[in-house]
């Protein structure tokens, strides 16, 4: 349901009630969270294109079949879809199934990208080159833009509702979480379905490469001997939904998101103000709206992307803001295991931590070596299990762009 502005009974408690998610691990909630609770890394040689050129020649890809099973899309429409768009369409499913949400069909969508159908692009251009335009080639390059990506999902699950794309860098993920939150806090919707997804692209991978940002081995975040990232892919897909509507129809409810926070960091365009200020911000924001403090916080799920300024910049950040605590508090970041999913990452990293909440564990820090001196707090080494009530999960990206989200255990 959306509009007109429904808020008479004050600011309203949001849910999830439906997870998606399609990573290195493979699909569906049950091997991600195994994946992420052992600890284990799925990165590994590049196979979709040649990088025998690149100073790095590794990645997480997505290596099963991404068949999408009985759908409404026609077979001709089926055709047209690449990665990116198979990778939202499989997460979407399995959130949708989940929250079992039926009758309402006209619901918003927010999706989240940084480089949509890129490969559909790079594939139009390249034979735009060698060989000129061809019958067909137009239409199949629409879908190379995310807002009919949206729309083939929304034809694919059967629903509609008003699309709203968010490309931030890698705050993406979050920030698509982020706004429906607030939608349905304020008032504005019922529910909301979130997705955010990237696919590893030569043009994408190749220009990371450029800037010297990859490792040429398995990132490992928070290390002292980091040396760059490496890049994976995925999506995952959220159906959101305010408290009340979740209760009153006895919906499973997953997780509770009670705080968002979002900031901007003009310091430079790739490299973060050393003392993480500006995610400082995102983290004060994202726990006053929810009036929790850090104390309450069991584990932060750290964007961590293990290039030398980003994981000391997010290490002060942590210091200041959990302050005498922090040497108490747990932290990680999973790109250790499934490597940076850029736009997808927010959203992702949002599911792990509603897995963790749920099931009560926390995901290590792959094959950390030397722990960063900058880092006061507890780096999660190993798997285990765990007892906490709240997760905080931060997003920050290339042009200054940050978003923290702070979850809640269901009741």
């Amino acid at each position: 349901m959306l509009f007109p502005l429904n808020n008479s009974g004050g600011l309203r408690r949001v849910v999830v009630t439906g997870v998606g998610v399609i990573t290195p691990f493979g699909r569906g909630w049950a091997s991600n969270a195994q994946g992420f609770r052992e600890g284990k890394r799925a990165i590994g040689p590049v196979s979709l294109f040649d990088v025998s050129t690149n100073r790095s020649r590794i990645a997480a890809e997505i290596r099963e079949d991404l068949e999408l099973g009985e759908t409404r899309l026609s077979r001709r429409t089926q055709g047209r879809l690449e990665r990116a768009a198979r990778m939202l369409l499989i997460a979407s499913r399995e959130a949708w199934e989940q929250a079992g949400w039926r009758g309402e069909t006209r619901i918003p969508l927010i999706l989240g990208t940084t480089s949509g159908g890129m490969t559909l692009g790079q594939e139009f251009y390249s034979q735009l080159m060698q060989d000129g335009t061809r019958r067909g080639q137009a239409g199949r390059i629409m879908h190379y833009v995310p807002q009919r990506q949206g729309q083939d999902l929304q034809q694919a699950i059967g629903f509609d509702g008003p699309i709203t794309v968010i490309a931030n860098a890698c705050a993406t993920g979050a920030n698509v979480v982020g706004h429906a939150w607030e939608m349905i806090r304020s008032g504005q919707a019922e529910r909301v379905f979130v997705g955010a997804y990237d696919a590893i692209s030569q043009l994408v991978y190749t220009g990371f490469d450029a800037l010297q940002a990859l490792s040429p081995n398995p990132c490992r975040p928070f290390d002292a001997q980091r040396d760059g990232l490496t890049l994976g892919e995925g999506a995952a897909a959220l159906a959101i939904e305010s408290m009340e509507s979740a209760r009153s129809r006895g919906a499973d409810i997953l997780g509770e998101i009670t705080g968002y926070g979002a900031s901007t960091d003009p310091h430079h365009l790739t490299q973060p103000h050393p003392e993480g200020l500006a995610a400082l911000s995102a983290m004060e924001l994202a726990c006053r709206r929810a009036k929790v403090t850090p104390e309450n916080v069991g584990y932060l799920n750290a964007h961590g992307t293990a290039t030398p300024h980003n994981d000391r910049s997010e290490a002060a950040a942590i210091n200041a803001w959990a302050g005498e605590g922090a040497s108490n508090l747990k932290v990680s970041s999973t790109k250790g295991s499934i490597g940076h999913t850029l736009g997808a990452a927010g959203a992702i990293e949002a599911a792990v931590c509603i897995m963790a909440l749920r099931e009560q564990w926390l995901p290590p820090n792959v094959e950390i070596g030397e722990l960063d001196p900058a880092a006061r707090f507890q780096l999660v080494g190993k798997p285990g299990s765990a007892s906490f009530e709240y997760a905080l999960t931060n997003s920050f990206g290339f042009g200054g762009a940050n978003a923290s989200l702070l979850l809640r255990r269901a009741a």
